[in-house]
């Protein structure tokens, strides 16, 4: 099998699980390809044997890997899109960060996890993305998001209006630091931290979500994913900031968004004795009393 890792940090707390994840694909015979400055990191700290290649961008990597491993955290997945785009390549993370809703495995799981991808115990999900449609370029051709597009404030005192439609039909007008325009994939991210709902995957919506409404009475709305929405901003200041996942950038305040659902979609890993309901339940710990 054909194994491309993703990485970005190295820390030496991490090294006996990665000398345990090398040795158990070592073992398997896989043939491993690097994003060449997360191997750079690791290759004095283990031993990564000989049978490597490395890739640096999509057109590297599309016809060079069966799966992609991502060994970090849910950011670490995040940036391996540019390099996965509409290949098709599934996406496994391995969860060496913190929370993680899509790295669902753990640390202390690496074997049972590699014997599930050899024995092709897996199934696949296939994650919708976002596409910011106008203005074109701001990002390249790195358009997408899979967890959300926000429109934030570029200032610590003066709130943003932000105005929405749907399919050219006005929704509201947000008065406060931002909107969240979020896919069920971000619904557990920054959408849930405003108070937005938690979104199955699979299911064929988007959320939109205000961040520190001046308006108490406005909530998120859950909307259906064929919508084209376009946003207009208005502010006593000049720009603001937009973000696509973990990539942003300053826009001017009178511009226009129009953002819509991307023509692919991402394949993530899911492994039969995990899914969605379980992994919820698990970070946020529904259903426990830690009181004592």
């Amino acid at each position: 099998m054909r194994v491309a890792i993703f990485g970005k940090t190295y820390k030496p707390e991490q090294r006996e699980y990665l000398k345990l994840f090398f040795e158990e694909l070592e073992k398997r015979n896989a043939l491993l390809c690097f994003h060449k400055p997360y191997f750079e990191k690791i290759e004095h700290e283990l031993s990564l044997g000989d049978n490597i290649c490395f890739y640096g961008n999509y057109n590297d990597l599309k016809n060079k890997a069966d799966i992609m491993i991502s060994i970090g955290g849910d950011g670490t997945i995040l940036d391996t899109l540019p390099f996965i785009k509409d290949s098709g390549i599934p996406v496994l993370g391995i969860n060496l960060g913190r929370l993680g809703f899509l790295s669902s495995i753990s640390k202390n799981e690496i074997v049972d996890a590699l014997d599930n991808l050899w024995n092709k115990k897996y199934t696949i999900e296939p994650r919708t993305l976002l596409r910011l449609e106008k203005p074109e370029g701001i990002f390249h051709d790195q358009n997408f998001a899979l967890n959300d597009i926000t429109v934030y404030r570029n200032s610590k005192t003066s709130l943003i209006t932000v105005h929405v439609y749907l399919n050219d039909k006005f929704l509201n007008t947000y008065w406060g630091d931002g909107l969240i325009i979020s896919t069920p994939t971000g619904s557990t991210a920054y959408s849930l931290s405003v108070g937005g709902p938690i979104v199955a995957p699979g299911t064929e919506n988007f959320v939109v979500a205000p961040i520190a409404s001046h308006n108490l009475t406005v909530r998120p709305i859950v909307i259906q994913d064929n919508n084209i929405i376009k946003i207009r901003t208005e502010g006593r200041k000049d720009s603001y900031v937009l973000s696509l996942d973990s990539h942003q950038t300053t826009m001017d305040i009178n511009g226009e968004l129009i953002i819509r659902k991307c023509d692919f979609k991402v394949n993530l890993i899911q492994m039969y004795d995990k899914d969605f309901y379980t992994t919820i339940r698990e970070k946020l710990l529904w259903g426990k009393d830690i009181r004592n």
